[in-house]
Protein backbone atom coordinates (compact mmCIF):
# COMPACT_ATOMS: atom_id res chain seq x y z
CA UNK A 1 0.00 0.00 0.00
CA UNK A 2 2.95 2.34 -0.57
CA UNK A 3 2.88 5.49 1.53
CA UNK A 4 0.21 4.15 3.89
CA UNK A 5 2.90 1.85 5.32
CA UNK A 6 0.88 -1.35 5.21
CA UNK A 7 0.05 -4.40 3.12
CA UNK A 8 -3.59 -4.88 2.11
CA UNK A 9 -5.26 -8.29 2.13
CA UNK A 10 -8.25 -9.19 -0.06
CA UNK A 11 -10.38 -12.34 0.21
CA UNK A 12 -10.67 -13.46 -3.43
CA UNK A 13 -13.95 -15.31 -2.89
CA UNK A 14 -15.88 -12.51 -1.22
CA UNK A 15 -13.84 -9.56 -2.60
CA UNK A 16 -13.73 -8.20 0.92
CA UNK A 17 -10.79 -6.31 2.38
CA UNK A 18 -9.39 -7.97 5.51
CA UNK A 19 -7.36 -6.28 8.27
CA UNK A 20 -4.06 -5.12 6.75
CA UNK A 21 -0.53 -5.99 7.80
CA UNK A 22 1.03 -2.95 9.45
CA UNK A 23 4.56 -1.96 10.44
CA UNK A 24 6.06 -1.86 6.93
CA UNK A 25 7.42 1.34 5.38
CA UNK A 26 6.45 2.46 1.87
CA UNK A 27 5.92 -1.10 0.63
CA UNK A 28 5.78 -1.60 -3.12
CA UNK A 29 7.06 -5.04 -4.18
CA UNK A 30 5.55 -8.23 -2.77
CA UNK A 31 5.80 -11.98 -3.31
CA UNK A 32 4.60 -15.11 -1.53
CA UNK A 33 6.56 -18.25 -0.80
CA UNK A 34 5.11 -21.26 -2.70
CA UNK A 35 3.48 -22.65 0.45
CA UNK A 36 1.93 -19.28 1.26
CA UNK A 37 3.53 -19.27 4.71
CA UNK A 38 5.49 -16.08 4.18
CA UNK A 39 4.96 -12.85 2.27
CA UNK A 40 8.04 -10.87 1.28
CA UNK A 41 7.36 -7.13 0.97
CA UNK A 42 9.95 -4.61 -0.24
CA UNK A 43 10.26 -1.00 0.90
CA UNK A 44 10.76 1.72 -1.73
CA UNK A 45 12.41 3.99 0.83
CA UNK A 46 16.03 4.87 1.53
CA UNK A 47 16.31 3.75 5.14
CA UNK A 48 19.54 5.63 5.76
CA UNK A 49 17.38 8.71 6.02
CA UNK A 50 14.04 7.05 6.83
CA UNK A 51 12.50 9.32 4.19
CA UNK A 52 11.15 8.38 0.75
CA UNK A 53 13.67 8.63 -2.07
CA UNK A 54 14.08 12.32 -2.97
CA UNK A 55 12.19 13.10 -6.16
CA UNK A 56 10.93 16.12 -8.11
CA UNK A 57 7.56 17.57 -7.18
CA UNK A 58 4.72 15.86 -9.04
CA UNK A 59 6.68 12.65 -9.74
CA UNK A 60 5.55 9.52 -7.91
CA UNK A 61 7.99 7.57 -5.75
CA UNK A 62 7.68 4.58 -8.11
CA UNK A 63 8.28 6.50 -11.32
CA UNK A 64 11.26 8.30 -9.83
CA UNK A 65 12.93 5.14 -8.53
CA UNK A 66 12.14 3.09 -11.62
CA UNK A 67 13.59 5.59 -14.03
CA UNK A 68 16.35 7.17 -11.97
CA UNK A 69 18.89 4.43 -12.60
CA UNK A 70 22.05 4.14 -10.59
CA UNK A 71 24.53 2.85 -13.16
CA UNK A 72 25.29 -0.60 -14.45
CA UNK A 73 26.88 -1.96 -11.29
CA UNK A 74 24.82 -3.36 -8.47
CA UNK A 75 25.18 -1.63 -5.13
CA UNK A 76 27.72 -3.13 -2.79
CA UNK A 77 26.58 -5.42 0.00
CA UNK A 78 27.71 -2.80 2.52
CA UNK A 79 25.29 -0.19 1.21
CA UNK A 80 22.35 -1.57 3.18
CA UNK A 81 19.85 1.24 2.77
CA UNK A 82 16.76 -0.80 1.84
CA UNK A 83 14.48 -3.22 3.64
CA UNK A 84 12.45 -6.30 2.91
CA UNK A 85 9.88 -7.52 5.41
CA UNK A 86 9.23 -11.25 5.81
CA UNK A 87 5.64 -11.58 7.02
CA UNK A 88 4.15 -14.66 8.68
CA UNK A 89 0.82 -14.82 6.82
CA UNK A 90 -0.90 -17.01 9.42
CA UNK A 91 -0.19 -14.48 12.16
CA UNK A 92 -0.35 -11.39 9.96
CA UNK A 93 2.84 -10.15 11.59
CA UNK A 94 6.35 -9.26 10.46
CA UNK A 95 8.60 -12.19 11.35
CA UNK A 96 11.87 -10.66 10.15
CA UNK A 97 13.22 -7.46 8.63
CA UNK A 98 16.28 -7.79 6.35
CA UNK A 99 18.58 -5.01 5.13
CA UNK A 100 19.19 -4.93 1.38
CA UNK A 101 21.28 -2.59 -0.83
CA UNK A 102 18.84 0.18 -1.65
CA UNK A 103 15.14 0.91 -2.11
CA UNK A 104 13.20 -2.10 -3.41
CA UNK A 105 10.93 -1.90 -6.42
CA UNK A 106 9.68 -5.42 -7.16
CA UNK A 107 10.19 -8.82 -5.57
CA UNK A 108 9.99 -12.51 -6.49
CA UNK A 109 10.51 -15.69 -4.46
CA UNK A 110 12.31 -18.56 -6.19
CA UNK A 111 10.10 -21.63 -6.92
CA UNK A 112 11.82 -23.66 -4.20
CA UNK A 113 10.90 -21.00 -1.64
CA UNK A 114 14.52 -20.52 -0.63
CA UNK A 115 15.41 -17.04 -1.88
CA UNK A 116 13.78 -13.63 -2.17
CA UNK A 117 15.07 -11.60 -5.12
CA UNK A 118 14.54 -7.83 -5.23
CA UNK A 119 15.18 -5.21 -7.91
CA UNK A 120 17.01 -2.02 -6.92
CA UNK A 121 16.39 0.65 -9.60
CA UNK A 122 18.90 3.09 -8.16
CA UNK A 123 21.57 0.43 -7.72
CA UNK A 124 21.58 -1.22 -11.13
CA UNK A 125 20.96 -4.76 -10.00
CA UNK A 126 19.22 -7.32 -7.83
CA UNK A 127 19.77 -8.61 -4.31
CA UNK A 128 19.31 -12.19 -3.11
CA UNK A 129 18.20 -12.99 0.45
CA UNK A 130 18.21 -16.49 1.93
CA UNK A 131 14.78 -16.75 3.58
CA UNK A 132 15.87 -19.47 6.01
CA UNK A 133 18.86 -17.60 7.43
CA UNK A 134 17.62 -14.09 6.75
CA UNK A 135 21.00 -13.19 5.26
CA UNK A 136 21.80 -11.15 2.16
CA UNK A 137 23.82 -13.69 0.18
CA UNK A 138 24.39 -12.06 -3.21
CA UNK A 139 24.03 -8.95 -5.34
CA UNK A 140 24.06 -9.19 -9.13
CA UNK A 141 24.52 -6.30 -11.58
CA UNK A 142 21.94 -6.50 -14.37
CA UNK A 143 21.65 -3.04 -15.96
CA UNK A 144 20.46 0.52 -15.37
CA UNK A 145 17.10 0.89 -13.60
CA UNK A 146 16.14 -2.77 -13.08
CA UNK A 147 12.37 -2.77 -12.74
CA UNK A 148 10.47 -6.06 -12.62
CA UNK A 149 11.55 -9.63 -11.88
CA UNK A 150 10.02 -13.05 -12.59
CA UNK A 151 11.23 -16.62 -12.05
CA UNK A 152 10.94 -19.60 -14.39
CA UNK A 153 8.93 -22.48 -12.93
CA UNK A 154 11.77 -24.93 -13.60
CA UNK A 155 13.96 -23.09 -11.11
CA UNK A 156 16.70 -22.36 -13.63
CA UNK A 157 16.48 -18.61 -14.22
CA UNK A 158 15.44 -15.22 -12.88
CA UNK A 159 14.44 -12.64 -15.51
CA UNK A 160 14.99 -8.93 -14.83
CA UNK A 161 13.78 -6.00 -16.96
CA UNK A 162 16.29 -3.14 -17.19
CA UNK A 163 14.26 -0.08 -18.11
CA UNK A 164 17.04 2.33 -19.00
CA UNK A 165 18.90 0.21 -21.57
CA UNK A 166 16.07 -1.80 -23.15
CA UNK A 167 17.23 -5.23 -22.02
CA UNK A 168 16.02 -8.24 -20.08
CA UNK A 169 18.73 -10.03 -18.08
CA UNK A 170 18.52 -13.79 -17.60
CA UNK A 171 20.17 -14.70 -14.30
CA UNK A 172 21.29 -18.20 -13.35
CA UNK A 173 19.79 -18.70 -9.91
CA UNK A 174 22.02 -21.57 -8.90
CA UNK A 175 25.30 -19.66 -9.26
CA UNK A 176 23.88 -16.10 -9.46
CA UNK A 177 25.37 -14.60 -12.60
CA UNK A 178 23.89 -13.04 -15.75
CA UNK A 179 24.05 -15.75 -18.39
CA UNK A 180 22.28 -13.83 -21.17
CA UNK A 181 21.04 -10.33 -21.93
CA UNK A 182 18.09 -10.04 -24.31
CA UNK A 183 17.68 -6.82 -26.28
CA UNK A 184 14.01 -5.83 -26.47
CA UNK A 185 14.45 -2.07 -26.95
CA UNK A 186 12.36 0.76 -25.52
CA UNK A 187 11.77 0.83 -21.78
CA UNK A 188 10.91 -2.68 -20.52
CA UNK A 189 9.00 -2.77 -17.24
CA UNK A 190 6.43 -5.29 -15.96
CA UNK A 191 6.59 -8.85 -17.30
CA UNK A 192 4.71 -12.14 -17.26
CA UNK A 193 6.03 -15.56 -18.27
CA UNK A 194 4.10 -18.16 -20.27
CA UNK A 195 3.21 -21.43 -18.46
CA UNK A 196 5.76 -23.36 -20.56
CA UNK A 197 8.57 -20.92 -19.61
CA UNK A 198 9.28 -20.29 -23.31
CA UNK A 199 7.73 -16.86 -23.90
CA UNK A 200 8.10 -13.65 -21.94
CA UNK A 201 5.62 -10.78 -22.33
CA UNK A 202 7.18 -7.41 -21.45
CA UNK A 203 5.48 -4.02 -21.17
CA UNK A 204 7.42 -1.36 -23.06
CA UNK A 205 6.74 1.93 -21.31
CA UNK A 206 8.18 3.97 -24.18
CA UNK A 207 6.28 2.51 -27.14
CA UNK A 208 3.04 1.60 -25.38
CA UNK A 209 3.34 -2.02 -26.54
CA UNK A 210 3.72 -5.45 -25.00
CA UNK A 211 6.86 -7.04 -26.46
CA UNK A 212 6.81 -10.82 -26.96
CA UNK A 213 10.25 -12.33 -26.31
CA UNK A 214 11.03 -15.92 -27.31
CA UNK A 215 13.50 -17.07 -24.67
CA UNK A 216 14.97 -20.09 -26.47
CA UNK A 217 16.45 -17.98 -29.25
CA UNK A 218 16.36 -14.64 -27.50
CA UNK A 219 14.31 -13.01 -30.25
CA UNK A 220 11.46 -10.51 -30.24
CA UNK A 221 8.59 -12.40 -31.87
CA UNK A 222 5.74 -9.90 -31.81
CA UNK A 223 4.50 -6.59 -30.46
CA UNK A 224 0.97 -5.85 -29.28
CA UNK A 225 -0.38 -2.33 -28.85
CA UNK A 226 -1.63 -1.49 -25.37
CA UNK A 227 -1.68 2.30 -25.14
CA UNK A 228 0.15 5.14 -23.35
CA UNK A 229 2.03 4.18 -20.16
CA UNK A 230 1.37 0.43 -20.17
CA UNK A 231 1.83 -0.97 -16.69
CA UNK A 232 0.20 -4.16 -15.44
CA UNK A 233 0.39 -7.32 -17.53
CA UNK A 234 -0.97 -10.83 -17.01
CA UNK A 235 -1.94 -14.10 -18.67
CA UNK A 236 -4.91 -16.41 -18.38
CA UNK A 237 -4.15 -19.69 -16.59
CA UNK A 238 -3.80 -21.53 -19.91
CA UNK A 239 -1.51 -18.86 -21.32
CA UNK A 240 -3.80 -18.17 -24.27
CA UNK A 241 -5.03 -14.67 -23.39
CA UNK A 242 -2.87 -11.64 -22.59
CA UNK A 243 -4.14 -8.76 -20.47
CA UNK A 244 -2.52 -5.36 -19.95
CA UNK A 245 -3.37 -1.96 -18.52
CA UNK A 246 -2.71 1.43 -20.10
CA UNK A 247 -2.31 3.83 -17.20
CA UNK A 248 -2.07 6.86 -19.48
CA UNK A 249 -4.84 5.72 -21.81
CA UNK A 250 -7.29 4.74 -19.04
CA UNK A 251 -8.03 1.33 -20.51
CA UNK A 252 -7.52 -2.39 -20.09
CA UNK A 253 -6.65 -4.55 -23.12
CA UNK A 254 -7.41 -8.20 -23.84
CA UNK A 255 -5.52 -10.04 -26.63
CA UNK A 256 -6.25 -13.56 -27.85
CA UNK A 257 -2.76 -14.77 -28.67
CA UNK A 258 -3.73 -17.45 -31.19
CA UNK A 259 -5.64 -15.04 -33.43
CA UNK A 260 -4.22 -11.68 -32.37
CA UNK A 261 -7.73 -10.39 -31.70
CA UNK A 262 -7.56 -7.29 -29.52
CA UNK A 263 -10.35 -5.92 -27.34
CA UNK A 264 -10.20 -2.98 -24.98
CA UNK A 265 -12.42 -1.38 -22.37
CA UNK A 266 -12.22 2.07 -20.75
CA UNK A 267 -11.13 1.91 -17.12
CA UNK A 268 -10.47 5.06 -15.13
CA UNK A 269 -8.72 6.54 -13.41
CA UNK A 270 -5.20 5.27 -14.17
CA UNK A 271 -5.42 1.45 -14.19
CA UNK A 272 -2.19 0.24 -12.66
CA UNK A 273 -1.00 -3.16 -11.40
CA UNK A 274 -2.78 -6.26 -12.72
CA UNK A 275 -3.08 -9.88 -11.66
CA UNK A 276 -5.28 -12.81 -12.70
CA UNK A 277 -7.20 -14.45 -9.86
CA UNK A 278 -6.42 -18.15 -9.32
CA UNK A 279 -9.96 -18.60 -8.00
CA UNK A 280 -12.01 -17.74 -11.09
CA UNK A 281 -9.69 -16.08 -13.62
CA UNK A 282 -11.06 -12.60 -12.96
CA UNK A 283 -8.78 -9.61 -13.42
CA UNK A 284 -7.60 -7.74 -10.33
CA UNK A 285 -6.51 -4.20 -11.18
CA UNK A 286 -5.51 -1.35 -8.89
CA UNK A 287 -5.77 2.36 -9.62
CA UNK A 288 -2.76 4.68 -9.48
CA UNK A 289 -5.03 7.65 -8.75
CA UNK A 290 -7.55 6.24 -6.27
CA UNK A 291 -7.42 3.80 -3.33
CA UNK A 292 -9.33 1.00 -5.01
CA UNK A 293 -9.07 -2.39 -6.69
CA UNK A 294 -11.34 -3.34 -9.58
CA UNK A 295 -12.44 -6.92 -10.24
CA UNK A 296 -13.13 -7.44 -13.96
CA UNK A 297 -14.74 -10.23 -15.96
CA UNK A 298 -11.88 -11.76 -17.99
CA UNK A 299 -14.03 -12.16 -21.10
CA UNK A 300 -16.10 -8.99 -21.34
CA UNK A 301 -13.73 -6.78 -19.29
CA UNK A 302 -16.78 -5.45 -17.47
CA UNK A 303 -16.37 -4.41 -13.82
CA UNK A 304 -17.69 -7.11 -11.47
CA UNK A 305 -16.75 -5.44 -8.21
CA UNK A 306 -14.99 -2.40 -6.80
CA UNK A 307 -13.00 -2.89 -3.59
CA UNK A 308 -11.96 0.08 -1.43
CA UNK A 309 -8.37 0.02 -0.20
CA UNK A 310 -6.54 1.97 2.48
CA UNK A 311 -4.00 3.27 -0.05
CA UNK A 312 -2.67 2.85 -3.58
CA UNK A 313 -2.22 -0.84 -4.41
CA UNK A 314 1.14 -1.84 -5.91
CA UNK A 315 2.51 -5.33 -6.72
CA UNK A 316 -0.17 -7.98 -6.20
CA UNK A 317 0.72 -11.41 -4.76
CA UNK A 318 -1.73 -14.28 -5.06
CA UNK A 319 -1.96 -17.33 -2.83
CA UNK A 320 -2.36 -20.51 -4.90
CA UNK A 321 -5.60 -22.46 -4.53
Amino acid sequence: MGATDSVGIIDLNSHQALPPITGTVNTHGSALTPDGHYLVAGSLTDHDSEDPVSRPEGVTEEDHAAHHGGGAAAASEGATTGRIYVVDTAKGEIARTVKVPGPVHHVVVTPDGRFAVSTHPMGGGISVVDLESGELVKTVATGPAPNYVVATDNGQSILVSNTDNGTVSEVDNRHWFVKRNHRVGGGPEHMVLSPDNETLYVNDGKSGDVVVLGLSRGEVLERYEVGPQPHGVGLSADGQILYATSKGGNQVVRIELASGTRDSMPLAPAPYHLAVSPVDGSLLITSRAEAKLWVLDPGSLEIIDDVSLDGIGHQISLEAY
